[in-house]
């Protein structure tokens, strides 16, 4: 990658790249117009009968983008995913990409699209990191919707005698907003219903998000979203939204959000971009169901999981493929080394100075996520994305370390140079592939939650214990009275560090996980778990990337990335 000025900026890229008509890439896959359901010219969701008559096909190979604990030095994964998907294409072999679709709240704030970068982007990038084809504003009607009903079931009489006070269903929003974090509702007197506390997450935590990620099909969706408990009752019993009888019509909202959308990157490579799931308070993965079309389409099929393996890749491994009953032949680690130095202690305004001590120190973020991979038995690459500011002598370090670490890996330049600058980490992919791999989850669902909870803090993040509030001591205990002690855990914990304090870069030894609450996800088919003082509504920045943006006259966006 590089930081030269005189370089166009991401959007200016995609603006100056021309688009195939998606009935084009379609065809490229298989699929006809009658396959497709349009969102103008350049945008288009598979539809379920499409879905429904690949499924006899065979099923491709998968392989799952992870990287080392981000930064503000930046990672790449985004990018090095959709270029090394083009890298693959270039190779001769058919590839499609699958991708999570981002959330406003980040646009607008810090994070910046989940479209790639440079000339390794997926397109249109615009309508992608805006309003797309309407998926998260779809999960963002049905979840509120269901908060309108539950409120109404409680001011009609509360035939279900829900405790106002111990409801766990929350309203959203697709906007980072710390203001609403905390609220009271129903003020104003008897008709304008029961005053209690509230509070909003951001639309990606909602547990729909993770509803529609997992589903396998229409008739799943709606049993998923039949599970999901909104509170307990005055006698401390869980209510589901099978019992207020909504599910068929919270379906009914989501029935074309569950429709992956198709799209296309600057080379023109097929990518399913769908779904949206945070992989610090949710599971961090596309849809279930554009996996599986994908990789019934295509002999190669390249995704990403959210954030450092310790978050994305865990959660993908332990949940994810449980429900697609599939689990990927390679995995790639992104690591940059602007990033490496900065978890080895290097002060990001000066990360444009050689500093091989702050590198080699950094290593070790790298080394543990490398050890949390091979526990699982699958074989890995570390894709070096490189800058155009690392030195010769930094990358020479880092490549020895993977040498004398026996850790294959490829030079990255993708941002640069497109699929081109993907084809050394591409040839590595394949090679890892074809070496097959004895993939066995981290642990068992017949343990114990807490067992599980350990077993994530000991052996993926490194710390030496947890300790669990008294509230989660009880949450617990009763969840496993209610039978859902055999599900997987989703683990709620800042991305920045392997412990759940944000400011422990590298990789900090000698800590302990703080488990301060759980929550029951039945209709995503996971427990959460809160570590530290993780939150699921975000807050805006001192100066949010909205503060960039504006349109022309003639509609074209600017600032954005």
């Amino acid at each position: 990658m590089t930081t030269n000025k005189a370089v166009p900026s991401d959007i200016e890229i995609a603006q100056q790249s021309s688009m195939e008509p998606i009935t084009a890439i379609a065809g490229g896959i298989g699929l006809s117009e009658n396959d497709l359901e349009h969102y103008g010219k350049y945008k288009a969701k598979i539809s379920f009968e499409a879905i429904d008559r690949v499924k006899t096909s065979q099923e491709g190979k998968l392989i799952l983008v992870t990287s080392i604990n981000p930064t503000p030095a930046g990672e790449g994964k985004s990018t090095v995913t959709v270029g090394l998907g083009d890298a693959l294409r270039q190779l001769g072999k058919n590839a499609m990409i699958a991708m999570r679709e981002p959330s406003l709240g980040p646009v607008m704030g810090v994070k910046g699209g989940a479209t790639g970068g440079g000339f390794a982007q997926v397109l249109p990038m615009e309508d992608i990191n805006l309003h797309f084809t309407g998926d998260i504003h779809a999960i963002t009607t049905a979840n509120n919707a269901l908060s309108a009903i539950i409120d109404n079931h409680i001011h009609q009489g509360n035939e279900l005698k829900i405790d106002p006070r111990r409801l766990i269903w929350k309203r959203v929003m697709d906007i980072n907003d710390r203001a609403l974090r905390n609220i009271i509702i129903g003020l104003g007197g008897p008709v304008q219903g029961v005053p209690r506390e509230e509070g909003f997450d951001i639309t990606v935590a909602s547990e729909i998000m993770a509803v529609l990620c997992l589903s396998t099909d229409l008739e799943d969706l709606k049993r998923r979203l039949s599970l999901m408990v909104i509170g307990y009752t005055y006698d401390r019993e869980p209510v589901s939204v099978g019992e207020l009888q909504v599910e068929g019509a919270l379906t009914l909202l989501l029935k074309d959000a569950l429709k992956p959308n198709l799209v296309q990157t600057i080379e023109q490579t097929p990518a399913l971009v769908h779904g949206g799931p945070f992989a610090n308070i949710a599971h961090g993965c596309n849809s279930a169901m554009a996996t599986k079309t994908a990789l019934k389409l295509a002999d190669y099929v390249v995704t990403e999981a959210g954030f450092g393996a310790d978050l994305g890749a865990e959660k993908f491994l332990n949940i994810k493929t449980r429900a697609i009953k599939k689990h990927p032949d390679a995995v790639v680690i992104v690591a940059t080394i602007r990033a490496l130095k900065m978890h080895g202690g290097q002060p990001k305004q000066d990360l444009k100075n050689e500093h091989l001590p702050a590198l080699e120190n950094g290593l070790e973020n790298l080394k543990k996520h490398i050890e949390t991979v091979q526990s699982f038995n699958l074989p890995h690459v570390v894709a070096i994305n490189r800058f155009s500011t690392d030195s010769q002598a930094e990358i020479e370090l880092l490549q020895n370390w993977c040498d004398m670490q026996q850790t294959p890996y490829g030079l990255t330049e993708v941002w640069e140079k497109g699929g081109s600058g993907g084809q050394d980490l591409a040839r590595e992919v394949l090679k890892a592939v074809d070496s097959g791999n004895h993939f066995k989850p981290l642990y068992s669902l017949n343990d114990s939650l807490t067992d599980k909870i350990k077993n994530i803090a000991t052996n993926v993040y490194g710390a030496k214990n947890i300790v669990l509030s008294s509230k989660a001591e009880k949450q617990l205990e009763q969840f496993e009275k209610f039978g859902w002690g055999k599900m997987p855990v989703c683990m709620a914990k800042t991305q920045y560090s392997l412990s759940d304090d944000a400011a422990l870069l590298g990789r900090p030894t000698d800590f302990t996980i703080h488990i301060r609450e759980v929550y029951p996800k039945i209709g995503a088919g996971f427990i959460v778990a809160l570590a530290g003082n993780v939150m699921t509504m975000p807050g805006l920045p001192k100066k949010p990337a909205a503060l960039n943006m504006n349109v022309s006259p003639d509609g074209k966006a600017t600032g954005l990335f």
